[in-house]
């Protein structure tokens, strides 16, 4: 199946919004935390498109996937506790999501393949993210796709495991 990597629209948030929301509920019924806070939400990602900053994964007219890709836009990983392991430009993901229907197909992993190639057309070779200690879907896609554990980040008052993959071109 071709799905189709590409800057989310207006158009799209009503979609967007239904993966994020039961996502937020899947975090829940895991016992987590994360996402239990009333963030992520609408605004957040209204702000996400209208910054051009919010991607989807579509499949046609659904949307299978979301996340927001930003260029040395996140203040919280100037503190780390630990070390990252470049200095200078890195691409910056959150939110990621899967919609219900479309898990378990490997979709995480293609959308972060899609991250990828965003940062290397950018000529950017540092890729950072953190999740939530308890995340371990997404821990164990980082793991698979070789990211490093650097150290330790606060994200909205609470720690978080810091990660970076270094991409050669």
């Amino acid at each position: 199946m071709a799905y189709l990597f590409r800057q989310a629209t207006a158009d799209d948030l009503a979609q967007i919004w239904e993966i994020l929301k039961k996502a937020i509920q899947r975090r829940k019924e895991d016992g987590s935390n994360q996402w239990q806070d009333g963030y992520p939400n609408p605004s957040v990602i209204q702000s996400d498109i209208a910054k051009g900053a919010g991607y989807v994964l579509a499949d046609g007219d659904c949307i299978a996937g979301y996340c927001a890709i930003m260029i040395n836009d996140e203040p919280a990983y100037a503190g780390i506790n630990g070390k990252w392991l470049t200095e200078g430009d890195f691409v910056v993901y959150h939110r990621v999501a899967i919609a219900e229907n479309y898990l378990g197909k490997g979709l995480a992993q293609k959308m972060l393949a899609h991250i990828e190639d965003f940062a290397l057309n950018n000529k950017i070779n540092s890729l950072k993210v953190d999740t939530n200690f308890d995340n371990k879907g997404m821990l164990n896609i980082l793991d698979k796709m070789g990211y490093v554990y650097c150290g330790e980040v606060v994200f909205r008052g609470a720690p978080r495991k810091a990660f970076e993959k270094i991409l050669t071109p």
